[in-house]
């Protein structure tokens, strides 16, 4: 019986470290979008497990040391950076439009670039996409 137990025991730690090194510091807005949805998967669960809990750690410090490094020193203008969450999610500039309460017409001028992003509709995408604000500027 006590081999059974540490058999299992044995694979919740293989498991466990497996998880574990999966993730790997986000290089991609694609990849960050994956960690930011696996996030929010966990942290919509009642319960957590201690590797769970791990988990969500591991995502959060990642996520947050893109988020430092998108917000200090980022090239990707606004307008390239919503199309980018909007292709993850296949969302439609209507649905954008709708989401912001704003025209077809201004959500067609803030993704071609001719258009800012106002700080009224960055709170509502940065909710939306679950990503920092200072991402849009």
């Amino acid at each position: 019986m006590n081999f059974i137990k540490d058999l299992l025991h044995l694979q919740n730690q293989f498991t466990y470290t497996i998880s574990i090194m999966f993730y790997t510091v986000i290089k991609s807005k694609k990849q960050y979008i994956d960690y930011c949805n696996r996030l929010e998967v966990l942290g919509d669960k009642s319960r957590l497990s201690k590797i769970e809990r791990e988990e969500m750690e591991l995502l959060q410090l990642l996520i947050d040391k893109y988020d430092e490094l998108k917000i200090t020193g980022s090239s990707v203008p606004p307008h390239e950076t919503l199309k980018s969450l909007m292709l993850e999610r296949n969302m439609k500039g209507i649905e954008l439009a709708a989401l912001l309460h704003v025209s077809t017409g201004l959500v067609s001028d803030m993704l071609a670039g001719k258009k800012a992003i106002s700080k009224s509709s960055i709170q509502v995408l940065s909710a939306y996409f679950k990503v920092h604000p200072n991402v849009f500027f």
